[in-house]
């Protein structure tokens, strides 16, 4: 049976979800700034005529379809190597910040600005994954 003791440096990991959930709002706010900009009405998520509303739309869904997964490899990880995945985390953070902001402009190749978020996840996904092997007692 393994002993799990909380090294004080998890505090990072907590202020980074804390940071993530400001990210998931800025996002939000953003999407209602845009349906009243180009006047979609509610319930509708896309609109057909207005391309950039759906950009907006886009760019916080994808976040939230990719959350879940960022919120378990930054939490669990974060107990064996939490500054490897607190720093992963806001390199991921700031990454969904650049796929934003490429895709409000209405051009969705411009998306891919954000494409060095995924070395933050990747490396949560790899401290993740050494910790599970840890804990199996393989390493």
């Amino acid at each position: 049976m393994a002993t799990l003791v909380i090294p004080k440096e998890y505090g990072y990991v907590v202020l980074t979800g804390v940071s993530s959930a400001f990210l998931i709002t800025y996002l939000a706010m953003n999407v209602g700034k845009a349906r009243k900009k180009f006047k979609v009405e509610y319930p509708k998520m896309y609109d057909d005529k207005e391309i950039v509303f759906n950009c907006y739309q886009r760019a916080h869904q994808n976040t939230l379809e990719n959350y879940p997964q960022y919120l378990m490899l930054l939490l669990i990880g974060g107990l064996k190597h939490p500054i490897v995945c607190s720093v992963g985390g806001l390199v991921w953070i700031l990454g969904r910040i650049a796929y934003a902001h490429g895709y409000y402009t209405g051009d969705p190749s411009k998306r891919m600005y954000g494409g060095f978020g995924y070395l933050g996840l990747f490396a949560m996904l790899g401290s993740t994954a050494h910790f599970a092997l840890d804990l199996l007692g393989v390493l």
